[in-house]
């Protein structure tokens, strides 16, 4: 298998982006459920830290942390408002991850093709 740095990155990207996915998802589902604290995943400065360090980045699952926003009255601190954008900006980053893995598959095969 062909791979260098920059897939392995882009590859760590889409799946810490999937990760993140599944936890907004699951806290969309449980904007009513009292006591829920909303998850979040942060990849992304951990991602930057070993790209910079030159160390290989990690594709595993990134920890999740439970968001210390305020709570209602519930105890439930999901704003349903902040998940939808979360949501959109992450299928947004996962689309350009993909584009930019293509782009990259793309070069791969224009330059076997001229060997």
């Amino acid at each position: 298998m062909i791979t260098d740095s920059t897939m392995t990155a882009l590859h760590a990207s889409l799946t810490g982006l999937q990760q993140r996915q599944r936890v907004t998802a699951d806290n969309i589902a449980n904007v009513q459920t009292p006591g829920f604290l909303a998850g979040r995943v942060d990849f992304e400065s951990t991602l930057q830290s070993e790209i910079a360090n030159g160390d290989v980045p990690q594709v595993g699952r990134r920890a999740v942390t439970r968001s210390m926003d305020p709570t209602r009255t519930d105890g439930n601190n999901v704003n349903l408002d902040t998940e939808t954008i979360i949501q959109t900006e992450t299928g947004l980053r996962y689309q350009l991850a993909i584009s930019a893995l293509d782009g990259k598959y793309a070069l791969l095969r224009t330059a076997l093709r001229t060997q």
